[in-house]
């Protein structure tokens, strides 16, 4: 067995499955926008099935609102599962 299936193994087992997978979607964060956006990233965290994001530059924001759908898309893939449908920035 993978490193990834043992993890996902024990969370199954003790039920904590969904805050594991909101937890990697947060931390795959900078890896999906680049190291210079998640350094003007201040605070992420996932609400249900939203992840909010808080930039610090307003044009950066702009440009991420427009690139919202294919971030989505990229961070469920990486994750492995649909974790989030909807990126809030603010």
């Amino acid at each position: 067995m993978s490193v990834g299936e043992i993890i996902d193994m024990a969370m199954n087992r003790v039920g904590n499955s969904d805050e594991y997978y909101r937890q990697q979607v947060c931390y795959l964060w900078g890896e999906v926008v680049g190291p210079s956006v998640n350094r003007l990233t201040t605070r992420r965290y996932i609400e249900g099935d939203t992840l909010h994001a808080y930039v610090s530059s307003a044009p950066l924001k702009n440009e991420l609102r427009f690139a919202a759908d294919s971030i989505v898309a990229h961070l469920n893939k990486l994750a492995g599962k649909d974790v989030i449908k909807k990126l809030v920035l603010h």
